[in-house]
């Protein structure tokens, strides 16, 4: 039966009980769980931040897969990865780590709320860094479900520099797009450190060079298959460009929601 299974990927930036940002952390908790229930095989990734307890979550290294080493701005960068199982579920939570981007013990802002100027480089490094640990894997996901602008730039990643990769040759995405949390810019050089691949041009990565929370927002929900709206304080320029988009199915935010919704979204898109 297991290999018949299709399997769902979720990439999150923060996932309940690890780390909450915003409402949508639980979501992902319950979306995970629910799908685990409802058959498909589920696996989630997500960045080691440095205020993760690694002891209270039984947190421990996957030594089969270091050696996976992510290229970036001319440096590279060693990824370790961290196994947890989900609370209540028999599924594995995935945590990218590495010394430089995710040992500090804050999330994007310092503690005097100074946001982190390599913000930029951490994502680019979570981004490339997902989609290298799922090669790696060797588990080719049916789909993948991106949520947190963390994530904003995997989806444009997965139809350019990833696109010929048989791992990722027969996955749909979905995007989640959320509350800004941040009024920040990414920095002058974010949009030619993103371009991390020939296959990229310029018109890719154009809804991304404003470097705001809402770019990035735009830029993953712009390459998806499917948009959702996971919050109910979203960007106003936002819902209106996407709360309608030609060839594209949107999944509205339900604030009451038994997510029963996002279910038959993944069991529609996987059988096709």
């Amino acid at each position: 039966m297991s290999a018949t299974k299709k399997r769902i990927l979720f990439i999150a930036s923060e996932i309940s009980p690890y780390l909450e940002e915003t409402d949508f952390a639980s979501v992902i908790n319950q979306l995970a769980i629910k799908a685990n229930d409802s058959g498909f095989e589920v696996r989630c990734i997500m960045p080691r931040f440095g205020v993760i307890n690694e002891r209270r979550h039984r947190l421990h290294e996957v030594v089969r897969l270091s050696g996976i080493n992510v290229s970036l701005d001319n440096d590279d960068y060693p990824i370790q990865i961290k196994v947890a199982s989900l609370p209540n579920a028999r599924l594995q939570v995935y945590f990218l780590d590495n010394e430089d981007f995710f040992k500090r013990k804050f999330v994007f802002h310092d503690d005097q709320d100074q946001w982190f100027d390599d913000n930029a480089l951490r994502t680019i490094f979570f981004c490339k860094g997902a989609l290298e640990t799922v090669k790696k894997f060797g588990w080719p996901p049916d789909i993948i479900h991106c949520s947190g602008w963390m994530t904003g730039l995997i989806p444009m990643y997965l139809k350019t520099a990833y696109k010929k990769e048989p791992v990722f040759s027969n996955c749909k995405l979905i995007y989640t797009i959320g509350q800004n949390t941040f009024k920040e810019k990414m920095g002058a050089s974010f949009v030619k450190l993103a371009n991390i691949h020939a296959n990229i041009n310029e018109k890719d990565l154009a809804p991304f060079k404003d470097g705001t929370n809402a770019a990035m927002f735009r830029g993953g929900a712009g390459f998806a298959d499917v948009i959702t709206f996971g919050a109910e304080k979203i960007d106003k320029k936002l819902m209106e460009e996407f709360a309608k988009v030609k060839g594209k199915k949107v999944l509205p935010f339900r604030p009451e929601s038994d997510l029963s919704e996002y279910i038959q979204l993944y069991q529609e898109l996987s059988s096709n």
